[in-house]
């Protein structure tokens, strides 16, 4: 999907646009641009290695240099789990994208494949998403990951059973070093 250049800049890119904001700097030039577009992506940052904030969208009619800018400006203080990162944890975020396939619904709860997929589970007005490391880092089986995409979503956990639609997606994962 991306070359080896492309990931490299595009984490260039994530790491100047989250200290530009975090430090109240400004908007960063775009060193180089990856325009690949109608990509969705999702940055992550973790702070001693442990989940510091995570922001997507799932598609974009942008460029995926532009959407990872903004998406690294927006994990610094708009994911409603967290607090703001500050400038002194700057030194211990890493920062970790996920560039999305396209979702495709699915039928049956047994084309999910754990470590493969991401999920989305959709219902009325509410949505969940997982991305496909989630399952896999916590050793989760299929039935908790629809379980935990679902209370994402506000849902009832077995809402994956009673009506809701099921999307899967993949994603190409790559990142700064943890520390």
């Amino acid at each position: 999907m991306l070359t080896v250049d492309e990931e490299q800049q595009l984490i260039r890119i994530a790491r100047a646009s989250l200290e530009a904001y975090v430090r109240r700097l400004g908007e960063p030039g775009l060193e180089a641009v990856v325009n690949t577009s109608g990509h969705g992506a999702f940055v992550t940052a973790y702070c001693h290695g442990e989940l510091r904030g995570c922001l997507g969208r799932t598609t974009a009619d942008i460029p995926l240099s532009r959407l990872v800018l903004e998406l690294a400006r927006a994990v610094a203080d708009s994911d409603p789990r967290f607090d703001a990162i500050r400038p002194d944890e700057l030194p211990a975020i890493t920062l970790e994208i996920s560039v999305l396939t396209p979702q495709r619904e699915i039928g049956s709860v047994s084309e999910i494949e754990i470590g493969r997929h991401g999920l989305i589970v959709e219902h009325r007005a509410r949505r969940g998403l997982l991305l496909p490391q989630v399952p896999a880092e916590r050793g989760w089986d299929r039935a908790t990951f629809l379980v935990h995409t679902c209370l994402k979503a506000g849902l009832p956990a077995d809402a994956w059973q009673r009506g809701a639609r099921l999307f899967v997606f993949e994603a190409h994962v790559f990142g700064e070093e943890n520390g």
